[in-house]
């Protein structure tokens, strides 16, 4: 069995206080981080622009619809049409408005927002929408998958995935966070 000098403890202890601060530090070895700290201002602002589309959508306004948007953002609609850009979904949304959807308002329901970085977020929407055709009004489902990036300072839609919720299929929702 060996010995330890007085030096030889001291060196081992004080290389075991190193190891355990450093795999204790952020960004430490010991310590794996998959969710990026988040506050509750980011969530407040993705969800206050989530609830810009909603507000554009029932004041009929392509532009304020598309304000949420950033300036390159892609949108793909419910049945596969891809739209890019900011000009485009808000031209878009007013021919629709001024339509086939004149007659319709839009609840939308924030039900997850995850971050994959400070400054990245998926966020699961589910909307309804309900269209009154002369003394009868249908009603929609959809799911909608947002990424929203953050420059600077203001959370943007940099992508919208619409997919309709089929009307016999059950609805399964998913915590809000």
């Amino acid at each position: 069995m060996k010995t330890y000098t007085l030096n030889n403890r001291r060196f081992l202890c004080i290389l075991t206080a190193l190891v355990v601060a450093a795999c204790c530090a952020p960004g430490g070895y010991a310590r794996p981080s998959t969710v990026p700290d988040t506050n509750a201002a980011d969530e407040a602002a993705i969800r206050e622009n989530v609830r810009g589309m909603e507000v554009g959508w029932n004041t009929k306004s392509g532009a304020l619809f598309a304000k949420s948007f950033a300036a390159d953002a892609d949108y793909v609609v419910v049945n596969g049409m891809h739209i890019r850009g900011r000009e485009a979904i808000a031209q878009g949304h007013q021919r629709i408005f001024d339509t086939i959807y004149k007659n319709s308002t839009v609840t939308i329901a924030v039900k997850q927002i995850r971050f994959l970085r400070p400054d990245v977020a998926v966020v699961h929407v589910q909307g309804v929408n309900k269209v009154r055709q002369g003394e009868e009004t249908r009603e929609m489902n959809a799911m909608i998958t947002l990424v929203l990036t953050k420059e600077k300072g203001e959370w943007k839609i940099a992508a919208f995935q619409n997919t309709q919720i089929a009307p016999d299929q059950a609805r399964t929702s998913v915590p809000a966070r």
